[in-house]
Formats: structure tokens, C-alpha cells, sequence
């Protein structure tokens, strides 16, 4: 299991217990992490394979899960447990993930220090063998680097204005969106009455 998906021991013993569960129901674990605070919270980012879960989706994960967590019962005294979508400006912990969202701009780190930096930004340019390519400005120059998916500690796609427009598309060719809800708010917005 990835360090993006899951980081310390226990996120990866508690991934090791929800990812079968998540996949049995058509779903993919995207990222785990407990936090902790005065009432630690289990954070779990699903999605489908595609793309594009919904929310009825995200409760069912959320009651299979809180069932068989409470049998499992690997998380000391009360927790909260948060199932989410990873969201348009998404996590990004898989290899194929940056090979998905080549052509979009994404943050990535490293846990090390490469040519002195640990932080990169620039445009994904998809993967070769285990390595991540991005396009990174350096002064007049675009070259395209090439990053070891295991050398990455932490890698979030941009939120641009393309992005959005791409991503809203995508979910209106699936038919995920219903654009009448969205002339209904425009309606309400230029004060115009039904």
C-alpha cells in the first residue's frame, strides 16, 4: 500500500481492514488517515474506478464500514468516522492516478530533497515505468522531470478553472449531473421569478 494512501502503521493496519471492503462494493480506497484530536477522526476518501461517486455511495461505504470497524474494533475509545469523495482538487496516491490527470497541474513533494527542493508544481505529463513526469518551469524553460512514485510523500491535483470544467463535463456526459437543477438557481439568481 502506497505511503500516499495510507502513512503510518496503524493508517495502513485500518487500510489493510477497510480496502476489501471498499473494493467488494465497487469502489477504490483513494486515501485514509486517523487524525488525531479530543475525538480522533478516521478520514476515508472513496471513489468509483471512473470516477464520479455520489452520496448515496458514500453512506452505504459509511454504514459497511462502521459496521465492521465496530467487529474489527482496531482504533482505542471513541473515534468519528468521515467518508468523503476525494473532491475535484483531489489527493493524488496512486501511480495511475498521474497518468489519469496528465495534462492537469498538480503539487507534488518528496520526502527527500531532489536538485535541492522538495516541493514541485507544474503539469503531469503521465507516468513512465514507476516514474511520475512533470512539466516544471525553471526561468524560460519547461523541461519535464521524472519523479519516482515512491519518492513522493504527498501529491494534489490544482484547482483550476480547466479542471472544474473539465471535471463538471465529464460528470455531465455520464449523465451525473442534471443541468434543469442549474437553470433553476441561475433563474434564482438573476431575480427573475418561475
Amino acid at each position: 500500500m502506497s505511503d500516499l494512501i495510507a502513512k503510518t502503521a496503524l493508517d495502513k493496519r485500518l487500510a489493510e481492514i477497510v480496502d476489501p471492503i471498499i473494493e467488494d462494493m465497487g469502489f477504490e480506497l483513494v486515501r485514509l488517515r486517523l487524525m488525531s484530536g479530543r475525538t480522533p477522526t478516521l478520514q476515508i476518501m472513496a471513489d468509483r474506478p471512473g470516477g464520479g461517486i455520489e452520496v448515496d455511495d458514500l453512506a452505504r461505504i459509511s454504514t459497511d464500514l462502521s459496521a465492521n470497524l465496530d467487529v474489527e474494533d482496531p482504533i482505542d475509545g471513541e473515534y468519528t468516522l468521515e467518508v468523503s469523495s476525494p473532491g475535484i482538487d483531489r489527493p493524488l496516491t496512486r501511480l495511475k492516478d498521474f497518468d489519469i490527470w496528465s495534462g492537469y497541474e498538480a503539487r507534488l513533494e518528496t520526502t527527500e530533497l531532489i536538485d535541492g527542493q522538495r516541493r514541485f508544481k507544474g503539469m503531469l505529463q503521465g507516468i513512465e515505468g514507476s516514474e511520475v513526469l512533470v512539466e516544471i518551469e525553471r526561468g524560460t524553460e519547461t523541461p519535464t522531470i521524472g519523479l519516482e512514485f515512491e519518492w513522493l510523500s504527498d501529491a494534489k491535483l490544482i484547482l483550476t478553472d480547466e479542471l472544474i470544467r473539465e471535471v463538471l463535463n465529464a460528470r455531465k456526459d455520464k449523465g451525473q449531473i442534471d443541468e434543469a437543477r442549474f437553470d433553476e438557481v441561475t433563474t434564482f439568481m438573476d431575480g427573475e421569478e418561475d
